[in-house]
């Protein structure tokens, strides 16, 4: 009788085949050069695209529709072509206020005009997708409409699933792998009928059971989220063919207005779109024909040889000699980022970090350089009044990797694929600094921003281990793959854990739990650094390292994911399903 293990292998063998022939079937026969063995950012050879000729995309909020068509029901709504889902959870709890039609589909855009224009998939057609500008107490429903072809040639999958990364919310409305559905041209008997999906977004602080009066607790408040498409097997392909966006939060305390005479506003640089932007980091491989390159068959890790920015390679942005808050999402599939602001000749200026992942931290950190993994968010201030009306700056990733096995280190003097401007690592974005704004800045950097709520590990009611390794060349959780049917957890709704995640053998692991932020205890026994203090969704696991994490698990029920978010590991199985019941 074999054993587990060979089990676990013959299973991933299995599955394995049969996501290639469901790539094969629900995208069309993949050309040949799709199929060469997998291949490093270095061996293919991209064409030389001119830096900073682009301007940098930003944008504004996104705009509410007035009513849903058919209405948005608490239940599934099949009749009127909605997928199957289980009900809204304590919908009328918080009753949605918002409404918002999301549509999913096939669209050309151009990366540089160097390269030739091509097909991506995109949220509403866009590269990333719109940006939504949303606020606690104010809860929403999004209509995520499936409008992508159902045999187009190429990599990526046309059923989805949409992931808010880390919303607060049901398990139903959170982007389940397992819960894709087809576009309302095409049906399948592998998901459910149907083209849309209602997600209820109930934007309540986490705790609202404990605090009800208040909504919550406004300490657990998010603010840089972001959403893509989360589709199990083909996470990796349909984020990298485009399905990720911004998702940004505000309260009383990060208002979003700078000029705000509430005693309790931050007033940070304020303004989506124009003092307040995201900026969305990916890099892609491009062929020789200026084409993006996927290797389906690439199941360590997957780096780019051009590096985007809100879509476009290494574009620009013109700036006022005033503050700004950017907000850095690593959107990319493997890569890391090792960010610095620097001259044209190379020299680091400091700037301020104000959150990470999403998350204000309690006191805003000085600093010259900001490490971001896959998923990672940090959000940054950097004060442009400092510098000359003319001033060319550069944010300047400087760090060293080969494949998706992670960092090496720092990057000295190492030339770039395709000889991305050089020396002391790859500039990515380009500041141009303007003259002074029309008006004077009057937002500011506090030096308190948010306070953290106590970590009470009396409220721990078990500690559990989780393993990330390589089984036999399989990506395992605790020696498993994925099983999306059955939980490797059962939590308790209302109670606190402690998480303990290992990363063995020689690999790096960005962990992201579903559901809820957590708290780093420890790394390897010692307190985490400073700009890890604050509330975490992404643990970053470097070779042989344990991570303890503080969780609590609050207000809803249901299933919901842990996975490595490098997507080609999570892909190729190193996800775990967890279940909170009451």
């Amino acid at each position: 009788m074999p054993s587990q293990d060979q089990a676990n292998v013959a299973k991933l063998n299995r599955r394995q085949s049969l996501q290639l022939g469901a790539a094969t079937a629900a995208t069309g026969m993949l050309a040949v050069e799709k199929l060469t063995p997998s291949a490093s950012a270095k061996d293919i050879p991209a064409p030389y695209c001119t830096p900073f000729v682009v301007p940098l995309p930003v944008y504004t909020a996104k705009q509410p529709v007035s009513g849903l068509s058919p209405p948005s029901t608490q239940f599934a709504n099949t009749s009127g072509g909605e997928c199957g889902r289980p009900s809204h959870q304590r919908r009328d709890n918080w009753q949605p206020q918002k409404f918002y039609t999301l549509n999913v589909k096939e669209a050309s855009h151009s990366f540089h005009p160097e390269l030739p224009t091509q097909k991506i998939w995109g949220y509403d057609g866009m590269l990333p997708g719109p940006t939504f500008v949303e606020r606690y107490g104010v809860p929403s429903i999004v209509r995520i409409i499936n409008e992508l072809p159902p045999f187009s040639v190429g990599f990526g999958s046309p059923e989805i699933s949409t992931h808010l990364h880390n919303l607060h919310c049901g398990s139903e409305s959170d982007g389940f792998a397992g819960d894709y559905y087809s576009s309302t041209k095409y049906g399948s008997n592998l998901t459910a009928a149907g083209g849309y999906k209602d997600h209820h977004y109930p934007h309540c602080y986490a705790g609202y059971d404990s605090l009800t009066s208040t909504n919550g607790d406004p300490r657990e408040a998010l603010g840089s989220l972001w959403y893509h498409d989360h589709r199990l097997d083909f996470t990796a392909p349909n984020c990298y063919k485009g399905l990720v966006g911004n998702y940004l939060l505000f309260d009383d305390v990060d208002s979003g207005n700078e000029l705000d005479t509430n005693p309790q506003a931050l007033r940070l640089p304020s303004g989506v779109g124009k003092y307040d932007i995201p900026l969305t980091f990916q890099d892609l491989q491009f062929d020789s024909s200026g084409y993006v390159f996927y290797d389906q068959f690439a199941t360590k890790g997957i780096l780019g040889n051009k590096f985007l920015v809100n879509g476009k390679v290494q574009p620009y942005f013109q700036v006022e000699r005033r503050k700004y808050r950017f907000r850095l999402l690593d959107a990319s599939l493997s890569r890391f980022y090792e960010f610095y602001l620097a001259t044209g000749t190379g020299a680091n200026q400091s700037f301020t970090q104000i959150a990470n992942d999403g998350n204000l931290l309690p006191a805003p950190l000085t600093t010259s350089k900001v490490r971001i993994s896959p998923a990672e968010r940090a959000d940054i201030v950097i004060d442009f009044s400092r510098y000359p009306m003319g001033t060319k700056l550069y944010l300047v990733n400087r760090i060293v990797q080969i494949d998706g096995r992670g960092p090496e280190g720092a990057e000295v003097n190492i030339r770039g694929a395709d000889g991305l401007l050089v020396g002391q690592g790859v500039q990515v974005l380009r500041f141009d600094v303007g003259g002074l704004p029309p008006t004077r800045d009057m937002s500011q950097v506090p030096a308190v921003l948010r306070a953290l709520p106590p970590i009470n590990l009396a409220e721990v009611v078990k500690t559990r281990t989780w393993e990330f390794d390589k089984t036999n060349e399989v990506w395992t959780v605790n020696g498993k793959i994925v099983d999306l049917e059955n939980p490797a957890a059962t939590v308790k709704r209302g109670t606190a854990e402690i998480w303990v995640l290992k990363g063995k053998g020689s690999w790096h692991h960005p962990v992201h739990i579903h559901m809820e932020e957590g708290r780093i205890l420890s790394r390897n026994g010692a307190p985490p650094p400073p700009h890890e203090m604050g509330r975490k969704d992404v643990y970053v696991l470097e070779p042989g390292e344990e991570v303890r994490v503080f969780i609590r698990f609050r207000d809803f029920v249901g299933k919901y994911m842990m996975h490595c978010h490098n997507l080609t590991h999570e892909d190729h199985a190193m996800m775990v399903r967890f279940d909170v019941v009451d």
